[in-house]
Formats: C-alpha cells, structure tokens, sequence
C-alpha cells in the first residue's frame, strides 16, 4: 500500500489501514479508562456500605457520663465511707472508645488502607477518613470517655464522609457518561474509516472523492467538538455542596495517574482528528487529479 499523502490502494487514504488501527488503538484507550471508573465506582459504593454499617453500629452504643461514677459506699463500725474504685472505673472509661475504634476496624479500614496494608496504625487511618479531632477523641492513649459529645462526633464525621462518597459516586457516573458519549464519537469514525478503506481511492470518482472528503471533514469537527467539551468537563467541579465537590481535573488525574496519558479523551480525539486530516490530504490529492 502506499502512503497517506498519495495512496493508490487504500480506501479512506491511510496506509496500512492507519486510518481504521490508530482510531482503534485510540478507543481502546478510552475503554480502559471506562473500565477504571467502573472499578472505581465499585470501590466507592463498597466503601459506603461499610461506613453505613459502622454508623449504624456507633449509634447503638452507649454513651458514658461526662462525669466519672460515684464512689462505692463501704459499711464500717462507725457507718458508712467512701471507698474510691480506680481501677474499674479507669477499666469502664475507655470501654466505648476502644469498642468504636474495633467497630472501624472491622467495616471501615479494609476499604481505606491501600492493598489492606496492616502496617499503617489504625489511628492514622481514623485521622484520613474522620479527621485528626475524632481521631484524637478515640486514640487509646487519651484515656477519656465515650461521652455524648464524643459518640455525636463520630456519628456526624461519618455521616459527612458518607455525603464524600456520595459526592464521589456522583463524579464518577458524569465521568462514565462522558466517556461513553466519547467512544460513540471515536468508534463512529472508526467503523467508517474501516468500511472506506474497502474501497481504494483510485477506484472513486470525482464526486465520490469529494463526499468522502466532506465526511472526513465531519468526523474532524465531531473529533474538535469532542475535545471541546472534554475540555469544558475537566475545568468544571461537581457541585452538591460544598463538602462534597469534585474537580475534574484533579478526579482525572487520579483515575489515570497509572495510564499511559491523564488524558485519554482528549489525546484519542486528537489522534483521530489527526489521521482524518491526513485522509483528507490525499483524497485532495486524487481529487486535484481528476480536475
């Protein structure tokens, strides 16, 4: 076959099929990425479940008196005294800590810790999903009490990481839309290239080479306007509330950090638009030929 800029064999005017394989290659590209999302997605909604059941399971618990239990009554020969009890009430006051700090354990940390590292402490992982004041309330070395104030601080931390994931969740269904909408572009302009490179460019006349250069054309604009939009997505942000909006951008950048490009989109539809404009190059050429 001969090359793009004077092809005499090939259809749409790419060599070696270029046309129908670098679109192809391109797309691929943009489903992997879908495929990430997805993943994702899966993640974000496990991790929802479990911080649901670790709320759930908090709120049963019982909260403990700001104030330390009386004394117990002791009978002597004289009446009754007070005898102080240290060492069962030091025992009962960190009760309610250390049982929310198991409960998040047991739901919460195996979504949090990357790969189920066992290695970074557990108040570490508290901290990054509750902040460092809930963290700090329920770190076994305060040796406070699992007081109304303290049980109602987890709860609304956890609620709030919960609007978080939701918000997540929100992000990445946009994410998958845009996606998808993109792959219907790309894969569009890649069946066609496929089904004109059937057809050798010699073998087309003159108002079939100009049809096929008008739709290249198009395929070049819808590949622009792709980029446009993609563009308009990325400088965007989710907007619910403000605890819970997500950059694009920065929500790209996380996705694909691992990718050959942040950009699978935008670089997809850049290359296609490219091997369309190289089509065109020799279509005009063949039909500059026949004028």
């Amino acid at each position: 076959m001969r090359d793009c800029l004077g092809g005499e064999t090939t259809g749409s005017g790419a060599p070696d099929r270029r046309g129908a394989d670098v679109a192809g290659d391109e797309a691929a590209g943009v489903r992997d990425a879908l495929g990430r999302v997805e993943r994702e997605r899966e993640q974000v909604l496990a991790k929802r479940r479990a911080v649901e059941r670790f709320e759930r399971r908090v709120r049963k618990l019982a909260a403990q008196s700001a104030r330390p239990p009386a004394d117990t009554a002791r009978a002597t020969a004289c009446g009754t005294t007070s005898t102080p009890t240290p060492t069962r009430r030091n025992a009962d006051a960190g009760a309610g800590r250390r049982r929310v700090r198991e409960l998040f354990a047991e739901t919460i940390r195996a979504h949090s810790v990357a790969d189920g590292d066992e290695s970074e402490p557990l108040s570490v992982t508290i901290r990054e999903e509750f902040g460092p004041e809930v963290a700090a309330a329920l770190d076994s070395d305060t040796g406070g009490r699992f007081t109304p104030a303290v049980k109602e601080a987890v709860v609304s931390a956890a609620t709030d990481r919960k609007r978080g994931l939701d918000g997540m969740r929100r992000a990445l269904d946009g994410e998958e839309r845009s996606l998808r909408a993109a792959l219907a572009v790309l894969d569009e302009c890649e069946d066609w290239l496929t089904r004109a490179d059937e057809t050798p460019l010699s073998a087309l006349g003159f108002d079939a080479l100009r049809r096929r250069h008008e739709t290249l054309a198009d395929h070049r604009e819808a590949c622009d306007r792709l980029v446009r939009e993609r563009q308009r997505r990325l400088d965007g942000a989710t907007h619910q509330t403000a605890a819970v909006e997500v950059d694009h951008r920065h929500l790209a950048a996380y996705l694909y950090e691992d990718r050959a490009t942040d950009y699978p989109v935008l670089t997809a539809a850049v290359r296609t638009s490219g091997v369309c404009a190289d089509c065109q190059r020799a279509v005009r050429d063949h039909l500059v030929r026949r004028v």
